[in-house]
């Protein structure tokens, strides 16, 4: 058989067969063994199913030592570590040196760990500990959110209302505990000079200096007489940047008012009246004003609502005893029997099971005044001489 098929010095087959039957060949001639050991390809062989790697004596190549070993898999790793080159089995006595992730630190612990004959891996004691960024400043006009300044976290950025966010909106901590971007910084809204208008000026809420104006900054527009101001008589430098929408100046006049039915007005000019401008109201015996004594002139052009005169009522009973204001009155002493309109008043009933009297009210409403239905008016003869035992007299309930 040709040379090159012969036992590696370095105590290993060679592993570069192509058929089993040639290594099978080989193995009698160069390395006497039990016809029951078979080898793969690779160079490995086995015996009841356990894996046995062929040993050379370099001086005897005759002869051939078999050793049960095993191989180690790839070594656990903790958390943000990793290996320094990687394979998918490694022999006994095969190092490997384990390293910490980007954005990990290791804090103790020997690197290296040894494939051991059993399988296993020596311990190792490296620790790897997420990095940390420092904590930026509070944001002026702002707030920050969020959970940690670890490796990988995030930092997002708000500004108040008004301000405005210059720079980056949300920066996350590095591998090399630094943020990604520099901390952003909130500046206020800024408008040009207010619109004035025609016929109009503004009064600023405080002094103002040169011609930008932060968000926030307002005054009070007024009108130069007789105008009057149409829109919103408040004006601010709002969140977009832009002033808030200017009112308008305008002339306004009413018309002559009406009249009112059983009343009058102070003024009867039949002219314009300015904005602002009143008229008075009153109302006629017996009525009473329900309503403003006064109207003006809006800036719509339009009066106030007027007043309306409400007709008084008169009791409607000839005998008994009523309750007005809070004093009792027989209702022929009742002068003038009128009362206005909205005025209550009170007449007495009686409860017969009880037998005691009590006070029911009715009110005026324009005009009208209706009696409480258990009111029962008492005949002359009673009234006049045994009054004492009207419902208004006697025990109240």
């Amino acid at each position: 058989m040709p040379l090159q098929w012969l036992c590696e010095v370095a105590g290993y087959w060679q592993r570069h067969f192509l058929l089993i039957e040639l290594i099978r060949l080989l193995i009698v001639e160069c390395c006497p063994m039990p016809l029951q050991w078979l080898c793969d390809v690779a160079g490995y062989c086995w015996r009841e199913l356990e894996h046995v790697v062929v040993h050379v004596d370099p001086e005897h190549s005759k002869h051939a030592q078999w050793d049960d070993m095993s191989e180690c898999g790839r070594p656990p790793l903790g958390d943000g570590m990793e290996l320094e080159g990687l394979q998918r089995v490694y022999s006994p006595g095969d190092e490997v040196v384990l390293l910490c992730k980007r954005g990990y630190t290791p804090t103790s612990g020997s690197r290296t760990i040894s494939c051991t004959a059993s399988g296993d891996w020596t311990k190792s004691r490296l620790a790897c500990s997420t990095k940390s960024c420092s904590l930026p400043e509070a944001l002026g006009h702002g707030y920050m959110e969020f959970v940690d300044i670890v490796y990988q976290s995030v930092i997002n950025y708000t500004c108040h209302e008004g301000y405005t966010l210059q720079g980056a909106s949300t920066i996350e901590c590095l591998y090399d505990g630094q943020w990604s971007d520099p901390p952003p910084t909130c500046t206020p809204v800024t408008c040009g000079l207010p619109p004035i208008p025609k016929y109009g000026k503004m009064v600023y809420d405080r002094k103002l200096t040169g011609d930008t104006i932060v968000f926030g900054f307002g005054g009070t527009y007024e009108c130069f007489p007789p105008l009057v101001l149409i829109g919103s008589e408040r004006g601010s430098c709002s969140t977009d940047g832009n002033w808030t929408e200017p009112p308008e100046c305008k002339l306004v006049t009413c018309s002559a008012p009406t009249g009112i039915n059983n009343g009058y007005m102070t003024n009867t000019d039949k002219r314009e009246y300015g904005f602002k401008e009143t008229v008075k109201y009153g109302c006629n015996v017996d009525y009473v004003l329900d309503g403003p004594v006064e109207i003006e002139c809006l800036k719509t052009g339009d009066w106030s609502k007027e007043p309306v005169c409400r007709a008084s009522c008169k009791v409607g009973i000839k005998r008994g005893r009523i309750l007005y204001n809070g004093k009792k009155f027989w209702i022929e002493d009742f002068e003038p029997n009128r009362i206005s309109h909205a005025d209550v008043v009170s007449v007495y009933c009686m409860n017969k099971e009880k037998k005691c009297g009590y006070a029911v009210s009715t009110q005026c409403i324009n005009g009208k005044l209706k009696i409480p239905e258990c009111f029962e008016e008492p005949s002359a003869i009673p009234y006049q001489f045994k009054y004492g035992s009207l419902p208004s007299e006697i025990a109240q309930c």
